[in-house]
């Protein structure tokens, strides 16, 4: 653990190196490539501002990403495990699930305004399809021998065999579409911002102030910030909720 921190923070360090030795020696134009010292010193400026926006962000990012996730693994369950649900449902979702999510960024303005829960509206189309056909899957490749041997230890009820034996065995699948909804999302809630469904967060101040007025260190300041984040949910989401729930399954790469 102590040499992969090591080597994160080094690969960092030489990622910064690098872009600052583009920015000055080869570049030589901040407006194009700002030097990463440059950006590291903006963030004193920014101090009155970065707090609000990653908390307007965080809260567009819950709502949508958590409804994702509840309905998502609720009717992926369904069309999963039931085939009448999934004969129903599923020409539908095929046909939704190809459309972008700004492509909802009208209706959701005109259905929600511009409140947390519109943002939270296009959050939720990016986030929800990762998570319905990853746990959809899941649900699908349950091996039939695993559903046989469920019911001769007494689970009859199809509710049974779907917390006994489904759920267990798709969990896998399920928290891999959890962790790519939240990817997806994370890259939404700057898509939802920046195209006027919110009148702040981090994407809105990325697009709406740095850009239109270039002021690029700014920019590149809050990009960086972007990575940070979805970096440290996706580490933390990984610690106390992978490790925890899948101690059996641990792969090659550590």
């Amino acid at each position: 653990m102590r040499n992969f921190k090591a080597n994160f923070l080094l690969s960092i360090f030489i990622f910064l190196l690098f872009l600052e030795f583009l920015s000055r020696i080869i570049v030589k134009n901040p407006l194009y490539l700002p030097p990463p010292s440059s950006v590291l010193l903006s963030y004193i400026s920014l101090k009155n501002y970065i707090l609000k926006d990653i908390i307007t962000s965080m809260i567009h990012f819950f709502i949508g990403v958590g409804s994702a996730c509840f309905f998502g693994i609720l009717l992926g369950i369904g069309i999963g495990w039931f085939s009448k649900i999934y004969k129903a449902l599923f020409p539908i979702i095929e046909i939704l699930r190809p459309i972008p999510p700004i492509a909802w960024i009208p209706m959701a303005i005109i259905w929600f305004k511009l409140t947390h829960i519109s943002a939270g509206f296009i959050i939720f189309t990016g986030a929800f399809f990762p998570v319905l056909i990853n746990t959809y899957t899941g649900m699908k490749d349950v091996p039939k021998i695993l559903i046989e041997t469920a019911k001769i230890l007494g689970a009859k009820s199809e509710l049974s065999l779907i917390r006994y034996v489904g759920i267990p065995y798709a969990l896998p699948y399920i928290f891999s579409g959890i962790r790519t909804g939240m990817g997806v999302g994370w890259m939404c809630v700057v898509a939802a911002e920046i195209f006027g469904v919110s009148d702040s967060g981090i994407g809105y101040r990325l697009f709406q102030r740095f850009y239109h007025f270039h002021q690029m260190d700014y920019a590149v300041a809050y990009m960086f910030l972007l990575g940070f984040i979805s970096l440290t949910m996706d580490a933390i989401f990984r610690k106390f909720v992978e490790d925890k729930f899948l101690k059996w399954k641990k792969g090659i790469v550590k």
